[in-house]
């Protein structure tokens, strides 16, 4: 079945960014360029573990947000990016763009909302897709053929590969219920409270004795307490709870519908002297590890040291997708 790779272009920026500060690297003219050497090195290493047939790279709307605009607290509390950021994230699409790289940019909507868009039109046409980010919005779009591909505190090398056989074991739920856990909990990253006294504990066993939000409204009082205790029953049952459930799960559903082209023009093997000079162009040197995106031979170990990128250790995988694609041997340790 043919893969798919759909990377979180925000998420990933912004982890290579902090990544890589202490190292600050710079092209010639002195614009900053770690975090988009980062986001490219993590693009390289996904499709050298996964062996993609194709990918898609997402970013927000830089210039307006449909969330923000039906509510305006949305992300608001968030101080303002450093400039050196700002100004790799501007030019990120982009330089992807010029590489080669099918790259998505909805106007008004997110990149969660090109992922789950991806993802829908990957199992329309029989393929399997893998969502890397860094975010944790995306466990709600696992299924059979989706997988989400964590990147996490220590950066690419601690990523976890989570499918519908893993999530439940990580976090006590199933894909299915993981908006309704998400809406419980809230999300104080994105700016939205949760129901008062529902931390992930409690959401879980919430979601574990009843199945969805509804049907816990519509239980019998002792047993909601039984499930999750006297306070933490009274806030749910109050009726702003229904109001808050109602919202966060709002602003949490991600867009299923962000036109995406076609599948075939995001199909792998990019063009390397194209990838290659358009990295160039912005002071990227970055040849071996390309290797899995440009339909080349995996290099040897001493030419991929040549660009200095750590070595990477076995992933962790979470359910059954490592039995369907082992990486090829020497994978592992190609950086």
């Amino acid at each position: 079945m043919p893969l798919l790779l759909v990377l979180d272009g925000n998420s990933l920026v912004h982890r290579a960014y902090h990544a890589g500060a202490f190292e600050g690297m710079q092209a010639p003219d002195g614009s900053p360029i770690w975090a988009l050497r980062g986001l490219v090195g993590y693009l390289a290493r996904a499709a050298a573990h996964l062996s993609p047939d194709a990918v898609i790279v997402g970013f927000d709307c830089p210039v307006s947000s449909a969330r923000r605009s039906s509510y305006p607290e949305y992300k608001a509390h968030r101080p303002d990016k450093a400039a050196d950021l700002v100004a790799q994230l501007a030019v990120a699409p982009q330089l992807l763009a010029d590489c080669g790289v099918c790259t998505v940019v909805p106007p008004a909507y997110e990149a969660d909302d090109v992922l789950a868009s991806a993802a829908a039109a990957a199992r329309a046409a029989g393929w399997e897709s893998v969502l890397m980010t860094s975010d944790r919005d995306a466990f709600a779009l696992i299924d059979q053929t989706t997988s989400v591909l964590r990147v996490r505190n220590g950066g690419f090398d601690e990523a976890v590969l989570i499918d519908a056989a893993g999530l439940p074991a990580m976090y006590g739920v199933t894909p299915q219920q993981y908006r309704d856990f998400a809406a419980l909990r809230g999300d104080p990253s994105d700016n939205l409270p949760g129901v008062r006294r529902f931390g992930a504990t409690t959401a879980q066993k919430l979601l574990a004795a009843f199945g969805t939000v509804e049907a816990a409204w519509a239980a019998a009082p002792a047993a909601l307490t039984e499930a999750v205790g006297a306070q933490a029953a009274a806030f749910f049952t109050d009726p702003g709870a229904r109001e808050i459930v109602a919202r966060n799960r709002q602003l949490m559903t991600m867009r299923s519908d962000v036109d995406l082209p076609a599948l075939g023009s995001a199909r792998l093997p990019l063009d390397y002297l194209v990838m290659r000079q358009a990295l160039r162009g912005r002071g990227i040197n970055l040849g071996p590890s390309l290797w899995a995106l440009v339909g080349g031979a995996a290099p040897s170990a001493d030419a991929a040291s040549l660009e200095e990128m750590p070595e990477l250790r076995p992933w962790v995988f979470r359910g059954g997708l490592k039995a369907r694609r082992d990486p090829t041997p020497g994978q592992l340790a190609l950086f």
